[in-house]
């Protein structure tokens, strides 16, 4: 396919984006309603059990795809202390499961819209992936053989840690410059001596790289942003231990990734987006070691039967909506105070961990 061809597509794809994602849930759903293992004589009781998870798992998907932290880190401990309450306990690698099928699809349809804004550095975002695939393998191999006590304590260490890391982070609106057609921005990796003319966005977009390494960057608002992609040692570390966490547990890598783009000078708007590709593909990864993986380690082994199809399918469809209103939250407001927010809700789930994986 050329170039110009391939060009096409993307803007295509990106100008009925809405479209586009919103078919991906409907294809999951009715795969699960006509493929997916249930018990016997499963109803409509059966399916619409859990229909109050739509409106929290959407609630939820909105904040941490505004700030572009991984889903899970919120979606896991509702499962651990506020599902039971109104439900049943989940197992560890069930909770896990449901929160990472429901966050690789938000943040999927998160990254998409992301990338309709102009906000993502897809070069960027691969590198990191194919340096944190090893280790999101590993956690996700790990979470198989840790008992249930390590693996609340686990979560609380990595919560404490992301609380700390976005009281510490300025995640506030930086300034943009305004663009105009002289900027010499193309698509990624372009040399056009004019901002692509893209109808599918509100304004001009596009990014430039220049030969010493400076990538000038314009969304679809007209906003610059100029940083350099140097630094990758110090994002490496981060996107490692991060990637070991979002197996496990299934958030992390969001958390430390974000810290080390901002770190780096990395703009934040392009921080936050640029995250989203790594988080959402690194959910897919892990969600498909949790389904197949566990006979690898001789671990317990997940079947497809054992997933609660009746949940999934209510907070799937829930975070892809989030997924594509955090954008527009995120142009809208202070990502501050929502940082702020989840800063103060990690620290009190962390608390709360502790204290069950200590017994009390």
């Amino acid at each position: 396919m050329s170039s110009q061809s391939l060009s096409h597509v993307q803007k295509s794809f990106l100008k009925y984006q809405h479209i586009l994602v919103f078919i991906a849930p409907l294809l999951f759903l009715v795969s699960v309603f006509t493929m997916a293992p249930t018990p016997s004589g499963a109803g409509m009781e059966y399916w619409l059990q859990y229909w109050w998870l739509f409106p929290v798992f959407l609630t939820g998907a909105t904040i941490v795809n505004t700030v572009g932290i991984s889903g899970s880190a919120l979606f896991v401990p509702f499962l651990i202390f506020i599902f039971p309450i109104f439900a049943h306990p989940l197992d560890s690698s069930t909770l896990v499961k449901v929160g990472l099928i429901s966050e690789a699809f938000g943040l999927s349809s998160s990254a998409v819209a992301f990338i309709q804004y102009g906000l993502v550095d897809r070069r960027l975002a691969l590198t990191l992936v194919g340096g944190s695939i090893p280790f999101v393998v590993g956690g996700a191999l790990l979470s198989f053989v840790i008992p249930d006590v390590v693996f609340h304590a686990l979560l609380g260490i990595a919560l404490l840690a992301a609380s700390y890391l976005l009281f510490t982070a300025d995640l506030g609106h930086e300034d943009h410059g305004s663009s105009d057609s002289d900027h010499a921005a193309a698509t990624d990796g372009g040399v056009s001596a004019s901002l692509p003319n893209d109808p599918g966005k509100l304004g001009p977009a596009g990014v430039n790289t220049a030969d010493d390494g400076t990538v000038t960057r314009v969304d679809r608002d007209g906003d610059d942003y100029t940083y350099t992609r140097g630094g990758y040692l110090r994002r490496f570390a981060n996107y490692s231990v991060g990637g070991m966490f979002q197996g496990l547990a299934g958030f992390g890598i969001g958390e430390l990734g974000i810290i080390s783009m901002l770190g780096t000078k990395v703009p934040v708007r392009v921080a936050i987006g640029t995250n989203h590709i790594v988080v959402a593909l690194t959910a897919i990864l892990a969600s498909l070691v949790h389904v197949f993986g566990g006979g690898l380690v001789g671990g317990h082994s997940l079947s497809l039967a054992t997933t609660p199809w009746n949940m999934v399918v209510f907070t799937v469809p829930a975070t892809v909506l989030g997924g594509q209103i955090a954008p527009y939250v995120s142009n809208a407001l202070e990502t501050s105070v929502i940082k702020n927010f989840v800063g103060v809700l990690f620290a009190v789930i962390s608390v709360a961990l502790f204290l069950m994986a200590l017994g009390i």
